[in-house]
Formats: structure tokens, C-alpha cells, sequence
């Protein structure tokens, strides 16, 4: 997800009430940053921040961080979560192939939500959910392996569904319709667009116990 540049989106970004400028200094130490000891969920491609605000908002007793790479929309997150005031929230900028510089075995459960679906197949290693990725999520992860998916692409989709069983996880849930679904599920901005297009949605739950 891309938008236009913001002015000054540097500045806002680094003044964010919520955003972390050195989240190296907090390997280890995010539970102490907190100033708790609730799990710790975190949100790759965290867009606008819709998703990980409203799940901020409605569990207190949960600690969100969400990751984006791009300025041009972590910009839009932080003008958003900056109206709010949360002690459950840290949004950082960040690329998921770093994660294991500023986590060690602290994160609870993993998001990816619409992520990029690389369709080529020469980009098979760029997917969120291939097993370069999930290697390094197993070096983040504090206990057992925890991850929710969403997407529109169905591709994408059966392909992570492969990938997550190749590389020892167990697939708990899946839907190719999660509008029809009967479960509570906070949308993304994507996610309402897709709805009101009645493009369907696909999501998964999968865990994985450590070795």
C-alpha cells in the first residue's frame, strides 16, 4: 500500500506519540518498555494502522506493535493512533526481513494482514509467508508459533497454506469467506474496500509448538 507523499512525513513520523525511533535498544526488553508482562502481538504491513489501533483500543490486557517499511504510510498510522492515548501500542519502521535485530523470543502472535502476493514465481522468496520468513519469525516467536492471515488473493493464500505445513505448522482455521464467517474479526482498510466490492476474503489461524 502506497500513497502520496505527505509533507513533512519524516517529522510527523518522528514525533509520533507512539512511534519507537531506536527499537534495537528494546531487543529483549519490550515487556519492560511496556512496563507489563502481557503478550506481545505484532502486525507486518501494518498499513494505515485501522487494524492495530481498534485491537489496542478493545484489549487493553494485549500489547500491539506494528511494523511498516514505507514513510508514505506510517505516516498515515501514526496521524491516526496520535489521537488516542494508549499504554498497549508501539509502531516502528521497520522491514520484516529485520525483525530478529529488535525481537528475541518475545512476540506472542504474528498478523499478516493483505500482504504483498509477489505472484511472480521468481518472488516466491518475497512472500510474507515463505520459509525465509518464517525462519526468522521462529527466532521472534517467545513460545509456541502463532500466526493470522488475511488476504484477497487466493493464491497467495493456498500457497501460505503449503508453505506453513512444510515448515511444521498446524493449520487450526481457514475460510475462503470470512464475511460469511460467524467470528469476531476487526477489518483492515483493505479489508472494507474488498467488502464492499464483495471480493472475498480468505484467513487462516496457524500454530506451530517449539522443538
Amino acid at each position: 500500500m502506497r500513497l502520496k507523499n505527505v509533507k513533512n512525513a519524516k517529522n510527523i513520523i518522528e514525533e509520533g506519540k507512539y512511534y519507537i525511533n531506536n527499537p534495537c535498544d528494546y531487543k529483549g526488553k519490550w515487556n519492560e518498555l511496556f512496563q507489563n508482562d502481557n503478550p506481545i502481538y505484532l502486525e507486518i504491513g501494518m498499513g494505515k494502522g485501522k487494524f492495530i489501533l481498534e485491537n489496542a483500543l478493545q484489549n487493553t490486557d494485549i500489547n500491539y506493535i506494528g511494523i511498516e517499511k514505507y514513510d508514505s504510510v506510517l505516516v498515515r498510522a501514526i496521524q491516526k493512533t496520535n489521537q488516542f492515548d494508549l499504554n498497549n501500542l508501539k509502531l516502528i519502521k521497520l522491514d520484516a526481513l529485520n525483525l530478529s535485530t529488535i525481537f528475541d523470543k518475545e512476540i506472542d502472535l504474528i498478523y499478516l494482514n493483505f500482504s504483498d502476493p509477489w505472484p511472480k514465481e521468481r518472488h516466491q522468496k518475497r512472500r510474507l509467508t515463505s520459509y525465509i520468513f518464517l525462519d526468522i519469525y521462529d527466532k521472534i516467536f517467545k513460545n509456541k508459533a502463532h500466526i493470522t492471515m488475511k488476504t484477497d488473493n487466493l493464491n497467495l493464500f493456498n500457497y501460505s497454506i503449503s508453505s506453513l505445513k512444510e515448515n511444521g505448522y498446524k493449520i487450526i482455521y481457514t475460510t475462503n469467506d470470512l464475511k460469511k464467517e460467524n467470528i469476531p474479526n476487526i477489518t483492515t482498510e483493505y479489508e472494507e474496500k474488498f467488502n464492499n466490492l464483495n471480493v472475498k476474503i480468505n484467513m487462516l489461524e496457524a500454530i506451530k509448538e517449539k522443538e
